[in-house]
């Protein structure tokens, strides 16, 4: 694999389907821009659909013939989730790549629409949901990937996941939640792959992380360390079609302990690595969200 991977890699995706969650701005944004270049189809699926639609018309101006289709999705409202799947399946009898990108981020202590902490209810549980509910498009389709936008800052808090409070109740601290949410995009995959691998499916399912991205002028340190969101958008772009990709593949910047630089693999903590943890916040994500895969066979 290249030490110095660059949009240039990426492989014509002519005729490719894929979904992009948090599609008009930011990491999302230059994700769909990077994929629309090469001629693939992008679902921009966002929570406002008047962004998405000038988020979409800046990137045609941008490129002639880019192939985008805008749809509304909450994530932090189980009953969009199932109605943007539902659209979703209706107007794509296979999808190529599920791109879960979007994330709430440090809010004030909030509740979701189904009750749940926003964090936790929006990194994870709306794209928990969201994967079964197009899982069987991407079963059909060779060569599918799911991927997760996970963060440097699954490391940090309490660097686990604490199931005795996964909702904020007993203790609330806004970073602390946002890190076990990023955990919680890790786990999920190493489950999912298990999962696939058990079900015979060739669909892989990889985690990306984009370093340290600012928006805005750069001011003071960020300045001189963070990168820009086009580059922060390359670890994602690399999972998920890079042909060299493997199941469970974590990619993130290449330079300065993981802050930036180009797109290469890098390890996950040893708690998001933990079978038991992805086990079990498998099954307690089933039964929150009553959302239960089916697998073939099942």
């Amino acid at each position: 694999m290249s030490d110095h991977w660059t949009v240039d890699d990426m492989p014509d995706l002519t005729g490719k389907v894929m979904v992009v969650t948090g599609a008009n701005r930011g990491l999302g944004y230059e994700i769909v821009r990077a994929l629309a270049r090469k001629n693939a189809t992008v679902v921009m699926a966002c929570r406002n659909l008047d962004k998405a639609r000038a988020a979409a018309q800046a990137l045609r101006d941008e490129t002639a013939g880019a192939r985008l289709d805008m749809l509304p999705l909450d994530l932090a409202d189980l009953a969009s989730v199932r109605t943007f799947a539902a659209s979703v399946k209706s107007k794509y009898p296979a999808l190529d790549a599920l791109i879960n990108n979007a994330a709430a981020m440090l809010p004030p202590l909030t509740k979701t629409r189904d009750g749940f902490e926003l964090q936790f209810g929006t990194n994870h549980l709306g794209h928990f949901a969201l994967t079964g509910l197009l899982l069987d498009r991407l079963l059909r389709t060779p060569g599918a990937r799911i991927a997760s936008m996970s963060s440097a800052a699954h490391r940090l808090g309490s660097g686990r996941m604490d199931f005795d409070n996964l909702n904020g109740e007993r203790r609330y601290r806004a970073f602390e939640a946002y890190a076990q949410s990023k955990l919680a995009n890790i786990l999920f995959i190493l489950q999912l792959n298990r999962q696939l691998a058990a079900s015979g499916s060739a669909v892989i399912g990889v985690v990306a992380h984009p370093g340290w991205v600012v928006t805005g002028p750069r001011r003071g340190i960020a300045g001189i360390i963070a990168q820009r969101p086009a580059m922060g958008a390359l670890p994602m772009l690399r999972a998920v079609t890079d042909p060299a990709a493997r199941r469970n593949d974590f990619f993130g910047p290449g330079a300065l302990m993981g802050l930036r630089g180009t797109p290469k693999r890098a390890a996950p903590s040893a708690a998001a690595q933990s079978t038991a943890s992805a086990d079990r916040l498998w099954r307690v994500s089933e039964t929150l969200t009553g959302i239960h895969y089916a697998w073939p066979g099942d």
